[in-house]
């Protein structure tokens, strides 16, 4: 393969993830918060010093100290109180006969942010990631959840960082190990992150994983010019595939669509994208399907991504709609957000979802005018909107401010520290995972 010798195990992961070790979370040391384990409905000290002094479990007579735990909310944090109990005392030669196996499996389930912190404590954890033991155990426990990766470019340095929404945290990871003209961000699935970009007059495209530092530059498309590109992940064999519309301008008369296979390591030609005006470079993929708007004809452009084939679908848009972000839900929902009415006094922020059978939108949902307000305060103003597992994220970085509405909740929620980010941030959903393979 032509490029995909360029790549890098740049997992010299003790030197180069230092600094996400003294991560940008805290608000004193400038390190990650490190989340203490709740311990649910108060007291759980099940000591024999603890069941002697605190006998008079009456809740006039016991004493009760409401912390806040590190990474809830308010609302969720008020719910939880915390007994005065004198501490129990851990014994280190029990903890240092645990099983290799045990040992793993508990640190399997540990935050991914928070593996970084633990490195520290001997040279066998320092290791772990290189642990294949470990990596099984990782890849079978339930995901960490959720995550927001910002990533900008400061004086040509790769900047990134990721906000956890389990955690309501944000990390600082370093993106130097990326090469120079990785600019444009592609997207991301399953733990892997797609960048583009020119390397000279060559459009290059890459894949890595952020957590091990690890990438490689793919081979050269067919037809080497600047495309819009997505990737889609296949959990189940390991693979992922990266789709390649028309050239970044919307000239797709005469590009045909490469698809590149992890697995074969190389890109497919398939069917030129019928003659269509596209009213927006985003696009969004489910089902495995991948779809496109279109302004003539109107509605949407859908390519099956099993048969190579596109096909229009003649779904018309909302009146009034100002601009339209196409979001992917879980399974086969498909979402429209965007913005109505042709006066700042009148406008509001929308969400519809598309009826397969009728190929109609369906309005689900309204920003409350408060948030709206004061997510966008000009009517003119640009903002960002991306979704995953039925999330959807706004992003106005002139306000430094990110919206959260989580559709299956029906619950709108600020992102807070966005004003602490790049005003040029590009931003995708992101899922922390050490066992994510660039192969």
């Amino acid at each position: 393969m032509d490029d995909a010798g360029e790549s890098s195990e740049s997992g010299s992961a003790a030197s180069s993830l230092k600094s996400m070790e003294n991560g940008c979370s805290g608000k004193d040391d400038g390190c990650p918060k490190q989340v203490s384990p709740l311990r649910g409905g108060g007291s759980r000290n099940t000591s024999p010093l603890g069941c002697v002094r605190s006998r008079n479990t009456s809740p006039s007579r016991q004493k009760v100290v409401k912390t806040k735990p590190r990474g809830l909310d308010e609302e969720t944090a008020s719910t939880f109180g915390k007994a005065i109990h004198p501490d129990v005392q851990m014994e280190d030669n029990i903890w240092a006969m645990l099983p290799e196996d045990l040992l793993n499996e508990i640190l399997a389930r540990v935050p991914p942010f928070m593996i970084f912190r633990l490195r520290c404590v001997c040279k066998r954890w320092n290791t772990i990631l290189q642990d294949r033991s470990f990596l099984k155990f990782h890849s079978q426990v339930p995901s960490h959840g959720p995550c927001l990766l910002t990533f900008w470019k400061n004086s040509q340095t790769s900047q990134c960082s990721v906000f956890s929404l389990p955690l309501k945290t944000w990390y600082r990871i370093p993106f130097t190990f990326l090469p120079q003209w990785a600019f444009w961000l592609v997207g991301s699935s399953a733990g892997l992150v797609c960048f583009s970009g020119l390397d000279g007059l060559s459009f290059k495209t890459l894949v890595c994983n952020p957590l091990t530092q690890t990438w490689r530059t793919l081979p050269s498309m067919h037809y080497n010019q600047q495309r819009q590109l997505i990737m889609v992940v296949d959990k189940k064999d390991r693979s992922f595939k990266i789709i390649a519309t028309s050239d970044i301008y919307g000239d797709n008369k005469s590009l045909p669509t490469e698809v590149y296979d992890s697995k074969l390591n190389s890109w497919s030609i398939h069917q030129i994208m019928p003659a269509v005006n596209l009213c927006s470079s985003k696009m969004a993929y489910c089902d495995s399907r991948l779809y496109l708007e279109t302004l003539s004809p109107l509605g949407l452009m859908m390519y099956r991504l099993d048969t190579g084939f596109w096909e229009h679908i003649p779904a018309k848009f909302p009146r009034s709609l100002l601009d339209g972000y196409l979001v992917a839900g879980t399974q086969k929902r498909l979402f429209l957000v965007g913005r109505i009415g042709l006066y700042s006094t009148l406008q509001s922020m929308r969400i519809w979802e598309l009826d397969h059978t009728k190929f109609i939108w369906v309005e689900i949902s309204r920003m409350p005018p408060k948030y709206f307000r004061s997510l966008l305060r000009l009517s003119a103003e640009r903002f960002e909107c991306s979704g995953q597992d039925n999330l959807i994220c706004f992003t106005s970085w002139n306000q430094g401010k990110g919206l959260l509405y989580d559709v299956d909740r029906k619950a709108w929620s600020w992102i807070a520290g966005c004003a602490l980010q790049s005003y040029n941030s590009q931003v995708c959903f992101y899922e922390p995972r050490f066992d994510a393979s660039i192969y």
